[in-house]
């Protein structure tokens, strides 16, 4: 009987492409066969609507380009041609530049759920570092795509953007022209950027998302309740608290799909700029070197980080030395063996540096700091349960203060700078990288509660 299950299993078409290519097989492991916990919430929702954007920009993005020119003399008109005469092209256009933006607000939430529920920790340590590498790409994504419409704001954003890396020392001019390839940005630096944009980034994109995905089913995945679902399985080896992804949360997302679309499509098709949020409103006047406008702010997704830029003046420099003292102080109090010396010999390089340096480098370096600290939270939480139920209530206040302070980074982004914006970001700033730093100290501390040996579920 089980042979001529097999036989029927291995015939047909399938059963062609099954002895040439793992189709079944891959299927079962990775949709059919793959278990995921039974108690996912609406947080888990934006894995699968960062896929869904993800192809949605990758499809549009090729439609573009059949009638983008990256020429300097006319890419404008190029994207003018796209939404006054391509057949449905606005509607392209506005698919794109909307997902751009709906991409990072699905990806946001996305690590705000793993930092909530601890999907950082072991064993998915891989998981979450490809996921910040995809978080990294992104921007370069969107920072190369940025320049393309050619507009007033495209391309000064792109000048002040490049011209950062200036600041780093000996290298920094030499570095910025390589970007540009030009002492100016030029048709050399839209050319090289469309490449980035539509080619080299994108397969780097995808080879991660692969890899995210690979690493995540590898695994298993977590759960509001950070229970190893893979600890208690019944006699053929299937998890009790786990459920097949497919049927069961392939419909679940379903339904996510259709609420986000709907979203989407209401953007699309009434607020495409969402009050210049989306699209500025110089980026509709064409590119002039010779004027420069009154004010040059990144789009929303870096107004956090930019903001920090911003806020790195002198002073604040003077604070973040002190700060490396302290940091550097404590290593030596704490530290054992060959770290004993070695780290506040660091710090007192790095201050010595710091000295000699401008403020201008040392934003660079901040903001660049901001999204790498990503990358070191599995090493740097040490709280003895993962997800934030079980935390003590000073540890939700902490997160709480601390989504409070990148939002408001991001608010600040946007808003032209001022004495009192420049101090609450600079406060906001320290706040976020206290928030890491301090996590190997406040982590551990405090009254935690007993996570269940089971995960927690009421179907309904």
């Amino acid at each position: 009987m089980a042979s001529a299950e097999k036989e029927v299993e291995t015939t047909g078409l399938t059963g062609w492409i099954d002895r040439r290519f793992p189709l079944t097989s891959t299927w079962k492991k990775h949709v059919s066969e793959y278990y995921a916990p039974k108690n996912f919430n609406f947080w888990y929702f934006f894995g699968s609507l960062a896929l869904l954007v993800l192809v949605n920009q990758i499809v549009t993005g090729i439609f573009l380009t059949m009638n983008y020119k990256p020429d300097a003399t006319l890419a404008f008109a190029s994207v003018e041609y796209i939404m006054r005469e391509v057949p449905w092209g606005w509607l392209i256009r506005y698919m794109h530049s909307t997902g751009a933006s709906m991409f990072f607000v699905v990806v946001y939430l996305h690590m705000f759920r793993g930092l909530m529920y601890g999907s950082y920790r072991k064993p998915r340590e891989l998981v979450w570092i490809f996921g910040c590498a995809i978080f990294l790409c992104l921007m370069a994504e969107a920072f190369f795509g940025y320049l393309l419409p050619w507009g007033q704001m495209s391309f000064w954003g792109a000048q002040v953007i490049v011209n950062l890396f200036s600041a780093i020392p000996f290298i920094g001019p030499d570095l910025s022209l390589w970007i540009r390839g030009d002492y100016v940005v030029s048709d050399v630096t839209l050319n090289r950027f469309f490449a980035f944009h539509v080619i080299a980034i994108p397969l780097v994109l995808i080879g991660l998302v692969v890899a995210h995905l690979v690493a995540l089913h590898e695994v298993g995945s977590n759960n509001p309740d950070g229970v190893e679902i893979k600890a208690k399985k019944d006699a053929n080896g299937i998890p009790l608290d786990g459920i097949p992804f497919h049927p069961y949360y392939s419909v679940h997302d379903f339904m996510g799909v259709c609420v986000f679309l709907l979203i989407f499509a209401a953007i699309i098709f009434f607020a495409p700029e969402m009050g210049g949020y989306f699209l500025e409103a110089n980026n509709f006047v064409p590119a002039n070197p010779l004027q420069t406008p009154s004010e040059i702010a990144p789009v929303w997704y870096f107004t956090a980080f930019y903001a920090m830029l911003r806020a790195t003046t002198d002073p604040f420099k003077i604070v973040l030395m002190i700060v490396i003292a302290v940091l550097g102080l404590l290593a030596l109090l704490r530290a054992r063996g060959k770290w004993r010396l070695g780290l506040p010999v660091l710090a007192v390089l790095v201050l010595i540096f710091m000295a000699l340096t401008e403020s201008k480098f040392w934003g660079v370096v901040v903001m660049g700091t901001a999204v790498v600290s990503l990358f070191f939270l599995p090493w740097l939480d040490r709280s003895p349960v993962k997800s934030i139920r079980y935390r003590p209530l000073f540890h939700k206040v902490f997160y709480a203060i601390f989504v409070f302070a990148f939002l408001m980074l991001g608010f600040l982004g946007t808003r032209p700078p001022s004495p009192a914006a420049t101090l609450i970001a600079q406060v906001c700033a320290l706040i976020y990288f206290a928030f890491f730093l301090g996590m190997p100290f406040w982590t551990p501390r405090g009254k935690f509660k007993t996570p269940p040996e089971r995960v927690h579920y009421k179907p309904h």
